[in-house]
């Protein structure tokens, strides 16, 4: 049994990969939300520069990696692997998104968990001395999802009040050995005893990797697949809720940890809905969530947006994570938590022949330090 393995669920990391930087793209409609001034771009064309929604989601994965890329001082031909999945049939918009990174590449698929898991297997790459850079993303798009899930846009199906709204975003993470990290700090000090500090030089990512608190991921609680037998594709909530609970419950047993010592619990996208199951069923097992739950559905639209449950999607918790979460780790104002997106496991084949929903979650620890 392996030392990093413990309870039945969760991996602990020894050398935890460190966040070097972080990127995130939205559309109009989530930057006109409370969040709007923490993205990094907002596209206000919904095509995204594409001529198809596919291709314009495609476009929002190699922006986000772009200005991942950029924040954290890097070349991408450093990159040793890109980690990433989204919505869409065979996960086009990632493959066709990160193609021009020459980096070698590793699809996944954990529907709107595919952060968590992106982030987990980008982790272990870089905890077991694999790789030295990884890259995580995933992404969604409003206008494609609805075309490949529920109905072509110009039908204009009335949505029920248990529906989301999937988010139009992509968001994508650096992450780095501790080897390579030190490596970079100690090169820059070299430069700079050599020569004035003003000048521009190569020393962005030393720049990047001092600016505030070290974030880092500590260890992740792998979900397995819970399915309740829910048939509703418009209350996704309710199909993601109880694996929620069941990946929370798997943590709190394997690390012995409560809600309590974490700053936040932030789940993906049950949104309204979904957000007051998972609550509901963690109280039957003596866990008070009413504190420190914070979901990303939930957070990334106003309530005069008229999303009803809130937001969905890949890029809900992937936007929210990069352009927010991390940013408040790195200041302090934040120094711990869980982030565990939730991924309901149909497709429109298995929806259309009858099949329930199963839902996925995926908890990965991350904290910051001085």
């Amino acid at each position: 049994m392996s030392k990093k393995l413990i309870g039945e669920q969760t991996v602990v990391f020894s050398n935890s990969p460190i966040i070097l930087g972080c990127g995130s793209v939205v559309g109009e409609k989530e930057g006109n939300g409370p969040y709007g001034q923490c993205f990094d771009e907002i596209c206000m064309d919904p095509m995204i520069g594409g001529s198809t929604w596919e291709e314009g989601e495609s476009n929002l994965i190699s922006k986000a990696c772009s200005h991942a890329i950029a924040n954290s001082g890097i070349k991408k031909d450093e990159l040793n692997f890109s980690v990433g999945g989204d919505l869409l049939g065979q996960i086009i918009a990632t493959t066709f998104g990160v193609s021009k990174l020459n980096a070698p590449f590793l699809g996944l698929y954990g529907a709107c968990s595919t952060m968590g898991e992106s982030l987990a297997v980008a982790g272990m790459l870089v905890e077991g001395g694999y790789a030295d850079l990884t890259l995580a993303v995933t992404s969604s798009h409003f206008a494609g999802a609805e075309k490949q899930f529920r109905f072509p846009l110009g039908y204009g199906a009335q949505r029920p009040m248990a529906a989301t709204w999937t988010v139009t975003g992509s968001g994508a993470v650096i992450l780095a050995s501790s080897d390579y990290v030190n490596k970079s700090k100690n090169r820059t000090v070299s430069q700079n005893q050599s020569r004035n500090e003003n000048q521009s030089g190569n020393n962005e990512a030393s720049q990047s990797q001092n600016g505030g608190r070290k974030v880092m991921i500590k260890g992740f609680t792998a979900g397995k697949i819970v399915d309740y037998g829910v048939m509703d594709s418009m209350n996704m909530g309710a199909a993601m809720a109880p694996a929620a609970a069941d990946t929370l419950f798997a943590h709190f047993r394997d690390t012995g940890k409560t809600p309590q010592d974490y700053d936040l619990i932030v789940t993906g996208d049950l949104g309204k809905v979904g957000s007051d199951i998972l609550k509901d069923f963690m109280k039957t097992k003596g866990y008070d969530l009413s504190g420190n739950h914070f979901d990303c559905g939930v957070e990334m639209f106003d309530k005069e947006q008229d999303t009803h449950s809130g937001g969905s999607g890949c890029g809900c918790s992937a936007t929210i994570l990069c352009g927010h979460l991390i940013k408040e780790l790195k200041k302090g104002s934040l120094k711990k938590i869980l982030f565990m997106p939730t991924g309901a496991l149909l497709s429109p084949v298995s929806f259309h022949e009858g099949k329930s929903i199963p839902g996925i979650a995926h908890a990965v620890i991350i904290e910051s330090e001085e």
